[in-house]
């Protein structure tokens, strides 16, 4: 007799095969280029790049598994890996939804709401690109205008703001010790600026964890 599968083996055995698929693809397309041109790679430049800047992602990529899983869930993680740009659109979307929802991540309602959070978003940034590339080029005169520049300036601080200001209203206690560490680092550490985003997010959810648990011991919280 045949076994049912139980919703979270499905999600991680579908996750496993389209993230593989996915990273299988992502690599197939530098190589059909080279095989195509007859363009193979400076394999010493190569090697050099990549000890340089390997280290540093795998050490990201590890922060990230052990932080975002945890808050978007186990379909939910599958997916944003896939399609990227977590901190500023998945996990947004996934808290909100699992906060309206009023379920957890780790529970199996959490799961199925994070995941299609997750994948709704990821369809309208699909569609919002395919009309941006149709309309770029009759809209570009309009962009440009300078008028608009000081708005487009402030779109990435409004939308975090606006995240902020909720979250921070729910748990403004907890919220005080890395909004502090964040604007030191990035006041008096010159070298951090939006590219580290990436990097700072894992470590700032890091720190936020041991404050609160510190917090939480002293029975402030």
């Amino acid at each position: 007799m045949k076994t049912q599968m139980s919703y979270m083996d499905s999600v991680h055995r579908d996750g496993t095969i389209w993230n593989l698929s996915m990273a299988v693809l992502l690599l197939l397309f530098p190589v059909l280029v080279g095989l195509i041109y007859g363009a193979g790679p400076d394999w010493h430049g190569f090697l050099m790049g990549l000890l340089a800047t390997a280290p540093m992602y795998w050490a990201v990529g590890l922060i990230e598994t052990f932080t975002y899983i945890p808050m978007l869930g186990a379909g939910g993680s599958y997916l944003s890996f896939v399609t990227g740009n977590i901190s500023n659109l998945k996990l947004p979307v996934a808290i909100n939804a699992l906060e309206q929802a009023d379920v957890k991540a780790s529970s199996e309602e959490g799961e199925v709401v994070s995941t299609i959070a997750i994948a709704i978003s990821s369809i309208v940034t699909t569609l919002i690109i395919i009309i941006g590339v149709i309309l770029i080029k009759p809209l570009t005169p309009l962009l440009n205008a300078p008028v608009l520049a000081p708005a487009f300036a402030q779109i990435l601080p409004a939308l975090f703001g606006a995240l902020g200001v909720v979250f921070i209203s729910k748990n403004w206690k907890i919220s005080i010790a890395p909004v502090i560490l964040m604007l030191v680092l990035f006041i008096f550490v010159p070298a951090l600026n939006a590219g580290t985003v990436g990097i700072m997010v894992p470590v700032g959810v890091v720190f936020t964890v041991a404050v609160s648990r510190i917090l939480y011991k002293k029975g402030l919280l």
